[in-house]
């Protein structure tokens, strides 16, 4: 007991050391994001004569260009911090109206029952069938590919499991004593589903929201590597891969570094949110104990 008590010491102590390396970096990952006009050297856009070597291919990192430059002779450094600054506007954005919009299907579905819930479930059940990035890619063919755009299509396509979960929670919410005991009272639905059941499905709505940041992230980069997301000049990390990917074996750091920050956002998105996970569900806290 007192091995299998210290083994689990040492793995939570490891948890709360990747957790906050990962708060640190997310925190990091915003600053870039905010403040790329002015951390950036250069324009993401400014092609420069001295750029590229005399073939015409790209530079390697140097003390003026520190990432090196891209095919155009862009600085691959400026690039990759205006790409954070899209990947996470389209991050929040994507992910906040995915999250509004499940949590009103769900909530609504779960609450009124009846037909209502077996319409909402049915519709959300029809959109599950289909896989995501199949119909983030119909979408963004249909629709002219751009930073707000491509937001709203990958809402589109990531509300349904938000869905789903506060469907089912909200059914079992409903069920609960304190909401039988609110409704005999006399209290008016409104009042039961805003003061008593949408409260205590908060946890759920901030750890799904710190998880969706991750999983928008790189459907946004799937999208743009694909040439359907955002479209240059604006930089983000999916189109700097997509658009030098041709030097992948001469010139690999233009690969490597915009897909190493993908990885990393995703990452410490998704440590953050198994944290906050493991810190509001009670039921997780009472596991550790």
């Amino acid at each position: 007991m007192f091995i299998f008590g210290l083994k689990h010491r040492n793995i939570y102590k490891l948890v709360n050391k990747s957790t906050r390396f990962a708060a640190v970096m997310v925190l990091l990952l915003v600053l870039v994001a905010v403040g790329a006009t002015w951390l950036a050297p250069y324009p993401p856009e400014e092609t420069f004569f001295d750029g590229l070597t005399l073939e015409g291919a790209p530079l390697p990192p140097s003390a003026k260009f520190w990432f090196g430059t891209d095919l155009l002779g862009r600085d691959l450094f400026s690039r990759v911090i205006f790409g954070a600054q899209t990947s996470l506007i389209i991050g929040i954005v994507a992910n906040g109206v995915a999250l509004a919009f499940g949590t009103v299907i769900g909530v609504f579905g779960g609450f009124l029952r009846g037909w209502v819930g077996v319409a909402l479930m049915r519709f959300t059940d029809l959109m599950m069938c289909f896989p995501a990035l199949l119909l983030a890619i119909v979408l963004s063919a249909i629709f002219t590919p751009s930073l707000w755009i491509v937001a709203m299509v990958i809402a589109m396509v990531n509300w349904v499991q938000i869905a789903r979960v506060v469907y089912t929670q909200t059914v079992a919410l409903a069920e609960r004593s304190f909401v039988e005991a609110t409704i005999s009272l006399g209290a008016t639905p409104a009042r039961v589903l805003f003061r008593h059941i949408v409260p205590h499905l908060v946890p759920t709505l901030i750890v799904y929201g710190t998880l969706g940041i991750a999983t928008t992230v790189l459907l946004e980069a799937t999208l743009s590597f694909l040439g359907i997301g955002v479209q240059p000049p604006t930089p983000s990390w999916g189109n700097i891969i997509f658009e030098n990917q041709s030097y992948f074996s001469t010139a690999p750091w233009l690969v490597f570094i915009p897909g190493a920050a993908i990885v990393l956002m995703a990452v410490c998105f998704n440590v953050l949110g198994d944290a906050l996970r493991l810190m509001l569900d009670p039921t997780m806290g009472a596991r550790r104990t």
